[in-house]
């Protein structure tokens, strides 16, 4: 190896290093970017018009949309998009119109018009974006598929019921039912809006198509099963309803931590005469107002805040880079984590109880709802501190592993949310086909991945524990012909093959085993020609690998930091993807930007602005650390 190849990695571990230091906030927490598309920005416009309040952010955001689309009248959601895409134009669209920032007659209101009508028309947008359009008057409720509000009052241990559904899916679905049980909308100020020549082409799923049908009788067999109350049905199903969104608002005022989630509270609540001047409004919008943040134009109104999620993994990353746990940075960092480690009970404790509560959530306002990546980050983060203060730390990290290994699903995979939710029925009979990735709460290639390689490195454990067994089990029966696996949480096949190989790697698998050589191999094959590694958001559309015309950051140091796991000497590869890392510091271009997040198949995607400093870090101090003392 040469001295001046290593001094090249030194340098920009250094430099990584002092620059995430010094953006450490007094608290501890490292505040980034979280960004994703024009939905939340053209939605919060929406309630601004609602409420009547903030013209300047309203301008601000607006600002924004303008800048995420061209002249053209057409928006992506990521650089390659093919053509553009059909909601985010749509979201824009009415967003500018509702700022006042366009008019109807305006020449991008024809060209955006000229692309939907191209696309089939609201008709094809995604369900979210025609359950906004029918909120505010633009889009009729008779369009949806219908789902009986009584579809809330089935108990959870039916074959089909509404727990059946991931918490995330549900603080959504609950009050998208109240409101169109009431079929309820509202007129917002501005200017007179038709879109009824952009519907285009009605959907051929129609509210009596058998999959609709057999829905609705899983849903009367299941209210005839129901102890009747005081009052009709339907009176039940929407205090129910109320009920269940009133009990899953956080303290800053909005419902399970999401923007969007809390968006449709809005709505909903109204739909069943909350008036415009409640308090639940206004505690709503002040807590969506801190997910405001400056952008390079205009400001971008966050799903959520990453903050843990961030937090945890830089504080990690520093710590590989060789900064101790006693330095100033890593103790705030880890007496930040613990201040948000959960105590309250949720809705994971349903399938999962006799477990006390010691996860960790993805934003730093989430109380109620943790997650098995950000709870091993979490973990990981905080464990040099634990090892040194066992008795100050146990308690916190004996509960957080705890709840960590109590997840593990009956198929030996971790989920993202909850335990061993994955029916099969809301694939089968929902009429939604966009939100098939969502319904429900698989085991994971990612997460199982990135659970094992926590065990394998924090706890010690090899293939010989029962649940590394299972484990492993699960990530061969899930590995692609070609040799990758799929990731759910981040972008794609790159993302899943690094949690995936990083993980057999921690718990002692054979490298000799064919599904690691497999696996290694496809990283080796789609290795571009600068070194580096980049793959398009359509591969999680197509649900399979599609290739970058360049390379990113992140996927760049996935795929490095999975070779590393596997050669006790540098590789050509490996050293080509070093290379590429150090190359990006002067880099500036999309691709430096690019979403490797992932969401909602095809709908929402995430550029994390943290990833292009905490992931290349983690990998240099990785291929620092191992093969320093070479050459």
């Amino acid at each position: 190896m040469e001295r001046t190849h290593m001094d090249r990695v030194e340098e920009e571990i250094r430099r990584l290093t002092d620059f995430l230091v010094s953006r450490q906030e007094a608290d501890g927490r490292w505040i980034f970017c979280f960004e994703s598309g024009p939905m939340t920005d053209s939605y919060m416009i929406l309630l601004y018009r609602l409420f009547g309040t903030e013209k300047e952010a309203i301008h601000r955001l607006s600002e924004r949309l303008r800048h995420l689309g061209g002249d053209d009248g057409v928006w992506k959601l990521y650089e390659d998009e093919r053509g553009g895409n059909l909601s985010a134009t749509i979201e824009s669209i009415v967003g500018l119109l509702y700022a006042g920032a366009i008019q109807p007659d305006d020449p991008v209101m024809r060209k955006a018009r000229e692309y939907v009508l191209s696309q089939g028309g609201i008709h094809q947008a995604g369900s979210l974006t025609k359950v906004m359009l029918s909120l505010i008057g633009l889009y009729d409720w008779s369009n949806h598929p219908g789902v009986p509000a009584g579809f809330l009052l089935l108990p959870w241990w039916l074959p089909v019921n509404f727990f059946d559904f991931v918490g995330f899916t549900r603080v959504h679905v609950a009050p998208i039912l109240l409101a169109s049980d009431r079929k309820f909308s509202v007129r917002l100020p501005g200017p007179p809006v038709d879109f009824t020549d952009w519907l285009g082409t009605k959907p051929s799923l129609s509210r009596h198509s058998p999959n609709e049908r057999l829905f609705r009788q899983e849903i009367e067999m299941g209210l005839s099963q129901v102890p009747r109350g005081t009052g009709p049905l339907k009176t039940q199903a929407l205090k129910r309803g109320e009920r269940f969104l009133l009990n899953r608002i956080e303290p800053d005022g909005t419902l399970y931590s999401y923007f969007s989630s809390t968006f449709l509270m809005v709505f909903g609540l109204m739909a069943l005469g909350y008036p415009k001047r409640h308090r639940f409004f206004r505690q709503a919008m002040q807590g969506l107002e801190r997910f405001l943040l400056p952008m390079e134009k205009g400001w971008h109104l966050q799903e959520t805040t990453s903050t843990v999620w961030d937090t945890s993994l830089i504080t990690y990353a520093l710590q590989e880079a060789g900064l101790p746990p006693e330095h100033p940075a890593i103790r705030r960092g880890v007496d930040y984590l613990l201040r948000r480690q959960h105590t309250r009970f949720g809705d994971w404790a349903l399938r999962n109880p006799g477990v006390w509560p010691g996860g960790w959530g993805f934003s730093d306002i989430n109380t109620l709802n943790p997650d098995l990546d950000d709870t091993s980050s979490c973990l990981r983060a905080v464990a040099p501190t634990c090892r040194r203060n066992p008795w100050a730390l146990g308690g916190s990290w004996n509960r957080g592993v705890n709840w960590l290994l109590s997840m593990q699903n009956r198929d030996g995979g971790w989920s993202a949310f909850e335990k061993n939710t994955d029916k099969s029925w809301p694939r089968r009979l929902l009429p939604f086909e966009d939100a098939h990735t969502v319904w429900t709460d698989p085991s994971i290639t990612d997460l199982t991945g990135r659970t094992l390689e926590f065990i394998g490195k924090e706890l010690g454990w090899k293939g010989d524990h029962p649940a590394v067994r299972r484990a492993v089990r699960f990530l061969e029966g899930h590995q692609e012909t070609n040799g990758s696996w799929f990731g759910r949480w981040g972008v794609a096949y790159l993302y899943g093959t690094w949690a995936a190989l990083t993980g057999l790697a921690s718990v002692g698998y054979s490298r000799s085993h064919p599904v690691v050589e497999k696996g290694i191999q496809w990283l080796k094959s789609v290795q571009n020609e600068d070194g580096g590694w980049g793959e398009s958001c359509r591969s999680d559309v197509v649900r399979r690998y599609i290739p970058l015309r360049g390379s990113t950051p992140a996927q760049t140091a996935w795929a490095v930091d999975a070779l590393i796991a596997w050669h006790d000497q540098p590789t050509p590869e490996i050293k080509a993807g070093i290379r590429c890392l150090l190359d990006m510091r002067e880099k500036n271009d999309w691709l430096m930007r690019y979403p490797t997040g992932a969401g909602l198949s095809g709908e929402f995607y995430i550029h994390y602005h943290s990833y292009r400093y905490l992931w290349p870090l983690i990998a240099l101090s990785h291929y620092r650390n191992k093969y320093g003392g070479s050459g």
